[in-house]
C-alpha cells in the first residue's frame, strides 16, 4: 500500500511538472514571487542602501556580481540552480524613499519592484515583487518547490541583519526614473 501511494505521489508530481514545462514553452505567463521583512531603521536608510546595488553579493548568497553600467542598467551575474548566467536589467522606476522596479533586458527574464513603506521613523517594512519565468526542467521543478521564495526571503533576512547591524547605508542614489525611464536628478 505504501508503494503504490508512493507510486501515485510520484505519477502526480510528473504530471504537474510536465504541464508546468509545457506551459513555459507555451508562453506561459511564468511565475512570481512576494516577500516583506521589517527592519528597524528609517525608510531612507532601508532605501538608499538599497540603492547600493553592486553591494548586493554581501546579501544574495546566488548573487557573484553586480555592476552598475549607468544609471538605470545593471548587468547581473549569478547562479540560477547551479548554473552560473548572466543578464542585464532596466530600472524603468525609481522613486526616492518609495519604489524601485526592474525588467530584464537580455538573458533570464525577470521583472519586479521593490516597496519601502515607512512604519515608524526608525522602522521600514520591504516588499518585493517579483516575476519570472523558469527556463528548463530544473528551473521548473525548483520553481515548483519554492526555491525562488526561499531565496528571496533568505536575501532580505540577510539584508536587515546588514543593515540593521550597520544601521546606516553605505551610500545613496537620490535621483528618481519615473514614466519616461530617464533619469531625473532630485535632491
Amino acid at each position: 500500500m505504501a508503494r503504490l501511494l508512493k507510486l501515485a505521489a510520484l505519477a502526480i508530481g510528473g504530471v504537474l511538472i510536465a504541464k508546468k514545462l509545457k506551459q513555459n514553452k507555451a508562453g506561459g505567463k511564468g511565475s512570481s514571487v512576494s516577500e516583506s521583512i521589517t527592519v528597524d531603521v528609517p525608510v531612507r536608510t532601508a532605501y538608499d542602501q538599497w540603492t547600493q546595488f553592486e553591494e548586493f553579493p554581501s546579501f544574495m548568497d546566488s548573487v557573484h556580481e553586480i555592476r552598475q553600467l549607468d544609471d538605470k542598467r545593471l548587468h547581473w551575474k549569478a547562479d540560477v540552480f547551479g548554473k552560473t548566467v548572466e543578464w542585464d536589467a532596466e530600472i524603468v522606476e525609481q522613486i526616492p524613499d518609495r519604489r524601485i522596479a526592474w525588467r530584464s533586458t537580455t538573458g533570464k527574464p525577470n521583472s519586479g519592484a521593490v516597496r519601502f513603506e515607512p512604519l515608524s521613523a526608525s522602522r521600514t517594512r520591504i516588499v518585493l515583487d517579483m516575476s519570472y519565468t523558469p527556463e528548463g526542467a530544473m528551473e521548473t521543478v525548483g520553481d515548483m518547490l519554492g526555491a525562488v521564495c526561499m531565496e528571496a526571503r533568505g536575501n532580505l533576512k540577510r539584508f536587515k541583519e546588514m543593515i540593521e547591524a550597520r544601521g546606516h547605508e553605505t551610500g545613496a542614489w537620490r535621483g528618481s526614473i519615473q514614466d519616461s525611464g530617464k533619469p531625473v536628478t532630485t535632491h
